[in-house]
């Protein structure tokens, strides 16, 4: 008997969903014993929405998975064991005979008792074992030995085992010919042989998380992020993937939050403060200790109750940027309570000194001669009056404390020109080989620049642009630099358009260095919309052509003209016709205001 011991975090991430179903729905998941056979499970494979399931979350598995439409645990065994380098060239083989597109053929009829749930495709060592037994009449032992030569590729091993197979072969009436194909078909399966008690015990755990994932997202989710909290890139990966299944993440809330991701009676996610920086788990204990019987409702009653040995000053500031205090009080905002006083104390620091005075008194000899009568004498301090912080302060803030942004995204506001007139985001731009020859727009926020000199005296750049999906390190050089260098400004909304080309050629070596980026345009995200939307096309269905729709449309163009033409395509989804119309007499301006409002009127518009 062969063991693998594995320190799998999957098996912790199962254990934290369970432990918050029963939290939140007071059910009890024996996950040893869920149904194999459970169809929403199989439907969530076979949409290939298995980002966060183990061992089936690459993009390439989810495409094989959509082809395949996996029914039984057999196929989710099988395609992990097929999807690793060498036997992939059997997946498409393997998939058409699962979907009946492709004729299932054994060499031997007798080689289908063996290999029908694989559909006559040889994919584990196991088959190969119980194949050598009925053909070739080889011991167990000899079977075990054909296995190990097989998995460890020990090929003088299979060539002393050969004349046994075809000898044993031969005594069961089975051709020479038929026999030496069979034989070649497991020679190149040599190279990649898997075991299927290996890939069953993979398929179990990922069939685990789908159950858990189909029929609790939200509480799976919450888990998922809470065993990637310390990989901040994986929380935002993840934060998107809830984003695509509808799920809400909401930031910190000093009320709702535990240590980690947890889901709210609404079914919402619920940020950890475990994740926000500065506040230790011992703040967090005391201050889920400290709510138990009631609620907080304001950071004087959060200062008064909490313990202050444990939650001090650098957590209080910590859950206040990540905005776990924005829900107890709609009139106030962040910046009040970073406002520095006549004293010279921030409001913070004011509300922690009333709290740590409340606490002290009510712990005194005197608290206990005269009771509640004390906590009327302490006067809870007034909010001071202050401007707010920007929202891109705020939100940057946020970032610091938190490691990415929460509440909403700088770029939020220039959504519109990101989604029609970028072609690549920053997260796809890391290997630049892969684009060379291409024009490509990129657009963000300016984060870090750089204006440095080089050694010969020349002036250049290094910059990071931010998008929704990552960051991106830029550098800009000679004519470039002096063209654009007043658009490299810290916090600035820039679109790039710019084409990747070869390397430079080492003419002593010849050989061609990395790709590089020859900038083609810089322009303000604020101004994309306007300078690229050549016109703009109106999708109407004719069955939703009304007067009064049609009246409300003219009237609200009349708000926009310019000199961008209008063009309508008016179409009949039944009968399957269209006709496409430009607007004689009225010409628009096209701006991110523009189409917002067609997007609230809902308006299906195309721009080109």
């Amino acid at each position: 008997m062969k063991m693998d011991f594995f320190d799998l975090k999957t098996l912790t991430l199962i254990k934290d969903t369970i432990k918050l179903i029963k939290y939140i729905h007071g059910k009890d998941i024996d996950i040893e014993n869920i149904s194999l056979d459970d169809k929403k499970t199989y439907e969530l494979f076979q949409k290939g929405q298995t980002i966060g399931i183990f061992q089936y979350e690459s993009l390439g598995m989810q495409k094989y998975l959509r082809d395949l439409k996996p029914t039984v645990f057999e196929d989710l065994i099988a395609m992990n064991a097929l999807y690793r380098p060498g036997p992939l060239e059997y997946i498409p083989s393997f998939v058409r005979r699962k979907n009946g597109l492709e004729n299932i053929t054994y060499d031997i009829p007798e080689m289908e008792e063996y290999l029908k749930e694989t559909y006559g495709i040889t994919v584990y060592q196991e088959q190969v074992m119980q194949l050598s037994q009925k053909l070739a009449n080889f011991s167990k032992g000899d079977a075990d030995l054909l296995r190990k030569a097989m998995g460890k590729k020990i090929f003088s091993l299979l060539e002393k085992l050969k004349p046994k197979f075809f000898e044993g072969g031969n005594s069961n009436g089975f051709s020479h010919e038929v026999l030496e194909k069979v034989w070649k078909d497991w020679e190149a399966f040599a190279s990649y042989a898997f075991n299927k008690s290996h890939s069953t015990c993979y398929a179990y755990i990922a069939y685990q998380t789908a159950y858990l994932k189909a029929h609790y997202p939200a509480e799976y989710m919450a888990a998922v992020l809470s065993n990637n909290m310390n990989d901040i890139k994986q929380v935002s990966f993840f934060m998107e993937e809830c984003k695509q299944m509808g799920i809400e993440v909401l930031g910190p809330d000093i009320n709702e939050s535990f240590y980690k991701f947890t889901v709210n009676d609404k079914g919402a996610i619920r940020f950890g403060m475990g994740a926000v920086k500065g506040v230790g788990r011992s703040a967090v204990e005391a201050i889920i200790n400290s709510r138990q019987e009631k609620r907080y409702d304001s950071i004087f009653d959060f200062s008064k109750r909490v313990d202050l040995r444990s939650a001090n000053k650098k957590a209080f500031d910590s859950l206040v940027l990540a905005g776990a205090f924005d829900l107890m009080n709609s009139k106030t905002h962040r910046a009040q309570y970073f406002y520095e006083l006549e004293d010279g104390q921030s409001f913070i620091e004011k509300a922690i000194r009333f709290g740590s005075k409340f606490q002290e008194r009510q712990n005194s000899s005197q608290a206990s001669l005269f009771g509640d009568a004390l906590e009327v004498r302490i006067k809870e301090p007034e909010f001071p009056e202050c401007n707010p912080w920007s929202k891109l302060d705020e939100l940057k803030k946020e970032k610091e404390v938190v490691g990415i942004y929460i509440s909403s995204h700088p770029l939020d506001d220039f959504y519109l020109a990101m989604d029609h007139f970028i072609s690549i985001s920053l997260n796809h731009l890391g290997d630049l080989e892969n684009h060379v020859n291409r024009e490509l727009s990129v657009g963000g926020i300016v984060n870090e620049v750089e204006h440095l000199e080089s050694r010969a005296g020349k002036s250049w750049a290094r910059f990071t642009l931010e998008d929704f999906t990552d960051l991106y390190e830029f550098r800009i050089f000679g004519e470039d630099y002096l063209k654009y260098r007043h658009f490299l400004v810290s916090n600035q909304f820039i679109r790039i358009r710019l084409m990747v080309r070869e390397g430079w050629i080492n003419k002593e070596t010849g050989k061609i260095g990395s790709p590089r980026i020859q900038y083609l345009n810089f322009e303000m995200l604020e101004n994309t919309i306007e300078n690229n939307a050549k016109k703009i096309t109106l999708n109407i269905d004719v069955k939703q052509l009304k007067k009064e729709k049609i009246d409300d449309l003219q009237n609200y163009l009349k708000s926009f003209k310019g000199d961008k033409p209008l063009y309508f395509n008016l179409y009949d989804s039944g009968k399957k016709v269209k006709l496409t119309m430009n607007s004689r007499k009225q010409k628009v301006k096209i701006t991110s205001e523009f189409l917002n409002e067609l997007k609230g009127q809902k308006w299906m518009y195309k721009l080109n």
